[in-house]
């Protein structure tokens, strides 16, 4: 059933919604923090460094500029991935409880027969006890 519930979630997926999935996929990966880590270190050293031509000198406004653009596309692409993702969690539980509701009931079904099975056994041995007791006063 999981995978009826994925199978449907990802048939439904327009180009955009798979565009969000990868760009938040991406940027919650430890290789965009290593590699976004190691352009900032790049481009403070080359700053510093660069005594003639900076393009960013300390206190690297370009760079916290970058920063600002780079937060403000990336948390609405996120939350659109989340709420994709939210919603399919939702999906999948209401699956997930009427599965359950089923095999309750088809628990309770099986109690109720094996109820039946006991109650026609225990019939079955009284009467055999009954005949036996009657056999036996009739000697």
């Amino acid at each position: 059933m999981e995978e009826n519930v994925l199978k449907q979630h990802e048939d439904t997926l327009s180009l955009g919604d798979r565009l969000a999935d990868g760009v938040a996929e991406t940027l919650g990966s430890w290789g965009f923090i290593v590699i976004q880590t190691a352009f900032v270190i790049a481009w403070m050293v080359l700053n510093i460094l660069a005594f003639v031509q900076q393009w960013d000198p300390y206190p690297f406004i370009l760079l916290n500029l970058v920063f600002s653009t780079q937060a403000a596309y990336a948390a609405p692409i996120i939350m659109m991935s989340q709420n994709r993702q939210a919603a399919r969690d939702r999906v999948q539980a209401e699956q997930d409880y009427q599965t359950n509701i089923d095999a309750e009931k088809n628990i309770e079904e099986l109690q109720m027969r094996m109820t039946r099975i006991e109650d026609q056994k225990i019939d079955h041995i009284i009467t055999l006890l009954s005949t036996l007791v009657d056999e036996n006063k009739k000697k």
